[in-house]
């Protein structure tokens, strides 16, 4: 595996998965056996398929979403992103309904791959800055 090899991978989760909502290609870019570390996954962690469903929801709840690597460098077997995330809230999330505001966040993503395919993900996204754009976390001093 070359390192474009492994940024061709990801690149394909921005372009395929988020922004066109291909799920399939979950399954050609990650292996079955992937695990995936992520805040927003019950208990911080999952598989390929939880992972899949988890970018259902967010899809179904931002069907506009689109997702933007600002960085990407390929180190060996590991390929580091920094992201930039858009959308707008026009689906339920869980305990939300839809509010119509419109959300922008960032996130860094790390990746283990082998014969390009992703073996392990781990995940920092700024789910707080997503709730308080939507209204459902109002920091102190910051407005109701």
């Amino acid at each position: 595996m070359t390192p474009d090899d492994a940024l061709t991978t990801i690149r394909r989760i921005a372009e395929d998965i988020w922004n066109r909502g291909n799920l399939a290609v979950c399954d050609e870019i990650m292996v079955p056996e992937a695990s995936y570390h992520g805040p927003h996954l019950p208990g911080g962690k999952g598989t390929r398929e939880t992972w899949k469903q988890a970018v259902g929801m967010y899809r179904s709840a931002f069907p506009d979403s689109h997702v933007v690597y600002e960085d990407l460098h390929a180190m060996g077997d590991v390929v580091v992103g920094r992201w930039s995330a858009t959308g707008t809230h026009q689906g339920p999330l869980p305990g939300v309904e839809p509010t119509g505001r419109r959300i922008s966040i960032t996130g860094i993503t790390i990746y283990r791959l082998h014969n390009a395919r992703i073996t392990e993900a781990w995940e920092q996204l700024d789910l707080l800055g997503m709730w308080q754009q939507l209204g459902v976390v109002h920091l102190p001093g910051h407005g109701p």
